[in-house]
């Protein structure tokens, strides 16, 4: 029987409502090995997560049988609740939006680098401008007053 075969490296980037600093640093790790969790179970295995107090970003395969927005509803819905409930952080909400951009082999391991620096980035970045320029990397158009929530 013929197979179906894929390999596509997705990298999502995500922020928390309002970009609201609700990611304490003992909640990090924790919160990434959830998402892989989440991700291993759908089929889309996690390849690196990092990110800072208001944002994730992640490198993922995606499965061949579930679209991105499925995956990315599900990672935000349970990871939401989890941290609710297992880490009491009542307030915590994911906004509505996501970015998610192709990535090819031979960038997987500048992608994986880049998000293992998130501490670092930030320390002379924010969220907005480096979301900004992503979306000018990967030429996604945009209009700013629908971007952010």
């Amino acid at each position: 029987m013929p197979q179906s075969l894929s390999k596509i490296l997705i990298h999502l980037v995500f922020s928390t409502k309002n970009r609201a600093n609700l990611i304490c640093p003992e909640d990090g790790t924790p919160l990434y090995g959830y998402i892989s969790g989440i991700l291993n179970n759908r089929g889309s295995p996690a390849l690196q997560i990092g990110g800072c107090a208001d944002h994730v970003h992640v490198l993922f395969m995606l499965s061949r049988t579930v679209t991105i927005s499925e995956t990315v509803e599900e990672v935000k819905k349970s990871s939401s609740k989890w941290m609710k409930a297992d880490r009491g952080v009542s307030e915590f909400q994911w906004q509505s939006g996501y970015g998610a951009f192709s990535v090819s082999q031979s960038a997987e391991d500048d992608v994986r680098k880049y998000i293992s620096s998130q501490e670092e980035h930030h320390k002379v970045l924010s969220f907005q401008e480096e979301y900004r320029k992503l979306l000018e990397k990967y030429r996604v158009p945009f209009d700013e007053k629908y971007v952010w929530d």
